[in-house]
Order: structure tokens, then C-alpha cells, then sequence
């Protein structure tokens, strides 16, 4: 049967890539004749950390009302952009209009993947950083847009050197897509790298699309944000997500806050795709930004524990590590021991002889050959017990 050529260009993606490997590794360790220690899953930065109890209670007090049950349109969606609104206020010091300029996401992800195919047309040319999320790819790829890929490199922190594409490509471009604190490389970033990219964007009348669902996760400084820009709304939409902030990523949680005509054209687009989530969810998001803003800081403390430990159990089986600024994740370059292997091949080798579960980094973008992610979402003593297994394997090659 025939498929579209976009749907080819797509391609499989790593991450159903390695859940089919995890999946066969998880059948063979089952057996118990194998032998195989159990699977350790760190290629998702799906976290083992709880939300907030005022969130689930407030998800269970509202799964009873039979508004829960029914489809949601945008106009019941007022109470959360409301909340959403008093977040950025409090955040940002920035005043939102929650009719105007704020929009119910399924996920950060969601929004970044539909956005392109609300503002571009076939064969325009858009601006990704590489290594990118694969969503942002994705996007491109969905609405037959050009990719232009700005290489970031670890020499220079990842700073997106702005300056390395001439003045006739940036006039090319019609959007720009961003992400800092940055996934994979767990990079904060700086305010003034943003700040930077509006002022191309303004000059060059590029949509600059900022995906900042890590925004109160950053170890070390502040996180930028486009919000802080006091042009973001000329050009700019901004996604945030309740997803690793309040550990609520199987909910599906996420907002974007921009520009009216950007919030405007999103939401036409996703009136065609889809409904929103049951409201039932949508309180829990509420008491999540209404009734504990501390969430985030307390992961953070959690995870600075994990990123300080793991990394020395790493180094100590003598894989080298650079200290992320930013949690969940370490961005790891292969260990002098594989570096003869491609990192797809690498993290196939690495769950086959210690069941340990990585991300390869080619699954990012072509920047991302020759590393790997690591998602600190175990509890310390299942990370170290997982670097001692990795040392051991290292040690064998």
C-alpha cells in the first residue's frame, strides 16, 4: 500500500527505535534462564518523581462530574489560561491576556510539531539548532518545510553562533526553532542567546518559536526565556510544559504563551486535529501552578543529587563526564573505550551487555554522532548500581 513521501521522510524515530529494542531486551531478560539483569531504562526523560498530591486530588475531585467525560472546546479552556496567565505574572513579571495570547497544549510537543504546518508553506526554509528535539525535525518534515540546520559544538558551550549563516539565508528564513535550557545537551543557555535570536527575527520577519518545557529546571543560573523579551510579542511564541516541572508528562499538560496571531493561527489548526484534554485534567494543572510552585525546587535538589552522583560513578568506570547545567539529563560523549562505534550502535552494544537503556545521539540530529543521553529518572542507588554495570562492560572492551 502506498505511503505519503512525508510520512518516509519521517522516518521511524529513535525513540520507537529503541522501545523496540527495550522491548526485545525486556522478552529475553524474562526468562530466567537467561540470566540477563533487569532492564535499567534511562533513554526517556520520563521521571520517576511524583507530582504534586494537590494535583491528583484535584484530578480525582473533578473525574466524577460529567463535564470530565465530555469533549472540551477552547472556551472551557478559560479557567486554565487564566492560570496560565497568573504564572506568568508571577514567573515573569509579564502581563499575559489569557483570551489572546495563551493556549491548552497536549504537551510542549504537541504544539512545537503542529506549529510549522500553521505558519509555513511547503519548501520554506526554517532555522533548527543540531543536535534538535526530534519533534522539531518532525514538525518540518510534516509540513514539507526546508530544514536549515545551525550546528552548535561543545568547544563553545553550545552557544548557537548566530553570525555563521550570511545575511541572504537569514532573509530565506520564515521560522526559527529554539529550545534553552536545551534537550539533548542539558545546557542552560544565557538570556542574551535568545535575546540574540529576536533581534534576527525582528530584523528578518522570522516566527521565532522558543520550546522552554525545562524553563525551572536549570542547576546552575537562570534559564532564559522569551518572555523576558519585551518583543515577544512581534514575533514569538513561547511552549512551556507541566510535564518535567510538576512530573506530570503522562498527562499531557502543556501550554504555549505568544503573539496573538501566532496563539490565533495555532489554535485554528489544532480545532481541526484535535480536542482538548478532560477538565478533570486541567485542574490538577491548575493546583499544580496555582498551589505548588515549589514543585520545581525540590526536583531540583533531587536531581543535582543524581546529576553529582551518577557522574561520579561514571567517571570512576572511565567514562568521562561534563557537569549539565541543566537537570535530567547528561549529554555524554562516547567513552574512549567505543569510540570505534556509532552512537545508535553504541547504545544497541551497551543494553545487550548490561541492560542498561541509553539514547543515541544521532537520533537528534547530525550533531549529535559520537554522543549519547542519559535521563537521570531512577533513584541514585539504581543509577549507580546501573554505572557500576556500564564499568564493568567498559572494562571488558
Amino acid at each position: 500500500m502506498p505511503i505519503s513521501e512525508r510520512l518516509s521522510r519521517l522516518g521511524s524515530g529513535v525513540f520507537a527505535r529503541n522501545d523496540q529494542r527495550k522491548a526485545a531486551y525486556g522478552r529475553r531478560a524474562a526468562d530466567p534462564g537467561a540470566a540477563l539483569p533487569p532492564l535499567l531504562d534511562l533513554s526517556l526523560g520520563s521521571t520517576d518523581l511524583q507530582p504534586p498530591a494537590v494535583a491528583i486530588e484535584a484530578i480525582s475531585a473533578h473525574l466524577a462530574r460529567p463535564e470530565s467525560a465530555a469533549y472540551c472546546l477552547h472556551a472551557a479552556t478559560a479557567p486554565f489560561r487564566r492560570a496560565v496567565a497568573g504564572w506568568a505574572r508571577r514567573r515573569f513579571g509579564v502581563e499575559v491576556d489569557a483570551d489572546r495570547e495563551v493556549l491548552l497544549l497536549v504537551g510542549s510537543q504537541e504544539g512545537t510539531a503542529h506549529l510549522p504546518l500553521a505558519v509555513l508553506n511547503p519548501g520554506d526554509a526554517a532555522l533548527l539548532l543540531d543536535p534538535y528535539y526530534p519533534s522539531h525535525m518532525g514538525g518540518l518534515h510534516l509540513a514539507s518545510a526546508r530544514p536549515v540546520l545551525l550546528p552548535l559544538d561543545a568547544a563553545s558551550g553550545w552557544r548557537p553562533d548566530f553570525e555563521r549563516l550570511p545575511a541572504v539565508q537569514w532573509d530565506s528564513l520564515k521560522l526559527m526553532v529554539l529550545g534553552f535550557p536545551h534537550n539533548p545537551t542539558a545546557t542552560t543557555g544565557e538570556q542574551a542567546w535568545l535575546d540574540a535570536a529576536v533581534e534576527k527575527a525582528l530584523a528578518h520577519g522570522i516566527v521565532l518559536a522558543h520550546d522552554n518545557p525545562y524553563v525551572d529546571l536549570a542547576l546552575e543560573g537562570e534559564a532564559p526565556a522569551l518572555l523576558r523579551n519585551p518583543a515577544w510579542r512581534e514575533c514569538g511564541i513561547e511552549f512551556f510544559s507541566l510535564s518535567k516541572s510538576w512530573c506530570l508528562g503522562g498527562y499531557r499538560l502543556a501550554f504555549a504563551i505568544g503573539a496573538e496571531w501566532l496563539i490565533t493561527a495555532l489554535r485554528q489548526l489544532k480545532g481541526v486535529v484535535d480536542f482538548n484534554q478532560s477538565l478533570a485534567l486541567q485542574a490538577g494543572a491548575i493546583a499544580a501552578l496555582e498551589r505548588a510552585p515549589e514543585w520545581p525546587e525540590r526536583l531540583r535538589a533531587e536531581y543535582r543529587r543524581r546529576r553529582d552522583a551518577m557522574a561520579t560513578a561514571l567517571e570512576a568506570a572511565g567514562w568521562p563526564v561534563r557537569h549539565p547545567s541543566m537537570a535530567l539529563y547528561l549529554w555524554l560523549s562516547l567513552p574512549p573505550q567505543a569510540r570505534d562505534l556509532a552512537s545508535e550502535d553504541f547504545c544497541g552494544a551497551l543494553l545487550e551487555g548490561t541492560g542498561v537503556a541509553l539514547t543515541p545521539g544521532n537520533g537528534f540530529g547530525p550533531g549529535g554522532e559520537g554522543w549519547v543521553r542519559l535521563a537521570l529518572v531512577h533513584p541514585q542507588a539504581d543509577l549507580e548500581a546501573g554505572a557500576e554495570r556500564i564499568g564493568r562492560w567498559l572494562a571488558r572492551r
